[in-house]
């Protein structure tokens, strides 16, 4: 399987590429991971990205698409492989288009999850973690203990959630009606108990699927 999956902050893509890492046995291909690797070893591609990482810059796309190419072409991806994360944008999108038709290979699905900004706004600024114990609650969906000494990241503070859904819609949503007209996107509800949304995912990437898989009506806990 070579898979996509996206959505936007707080839909649950990095439990919901576990799950399907582990169905399909191949590897996720992280771009945040590869630039640290990269960084780390010091690599031709690790030194030109650290000159960018290491004052608060975007690193170029060229250089992310070199590392993508680089996995890509390991054996470790050779059964497939799982994209989270990335690609970000239009013309990301279309770089990893030309570097996998470069190397003969071709996507099988785009998996978009669906979840309202309502609903994603409430499930991130809702949530606080144990200072003793660093255990993560929702002050609504997994309340606390009593007696708690709670604390509130500050990338999920209401505002700063919103910002990161106006950037969503702004940079990534695009994604969705450039995979649809390919016809590879398959949109999954990313509403309702953990099991229940990989199993939609599940049978979203199932020969033969197309089209969206649906969810329970909105209103039910999110996923975890």
């Amino acid at each position: 399987m070579r898979l996509i999956l996206i959505g936007p902050p707080g839909a649950g893509k990095g439990t919901q590429a576990k799950a399907l890492v582990d169905r399909f046995g191949i590897p996720q291909i992280s771009t945040g991971d590869m630039l640290r690797e990269h960084k780390a070893k010091g690599t031709a591609l690790g030194v030109k990205a650290a000159e960018f990482m290491n004052r608060g810059a975007l690193v170029p796309d060229e250089v992310v698409i070199g590392m993508v190419e680089e996995r890509l072409q390991s054996d470790a991806a050779k059964a497939g492989f799982l994209f989270d994360g990335f690609p970000r944008t239009v013309a990301q999108a279309q770089a990893l288009d030309a570097t996998l038709a470069r190397l003969g290979l071709k996507l099988d699905a785009v998996v978009l999850i669906e979840v309202s900004d309502e609903l994603l706004v409430e499930r991130i600024s809702g949530r606080r973690t144990d200072k003793a114990t660093g255990q993560i609650y929702h002050i609504k969906y997994n309340p606390p203990p009593p007696g708690a000494d709670l604390v509130q990241r500050a990338d999920d503070k209401e505002e700063v959630v919103k910002e990161r859904l106006v950037a969503y819609h702004a940079q990534t949503a695009p994604l969705v009606p450039y995979y649809a007209a390919r016809g590879i996107l398959r949109r999954v509800d990313g509403v309702g108990e953990l099991a229940e949304v990989t199993a939609r995912l599940l049978a979203a990437v199932s020969p033969g699927t197309v089209g969206s898989v649906a969810g329970p009506p909105h209103g039910v806990p999110p996923a975890k």
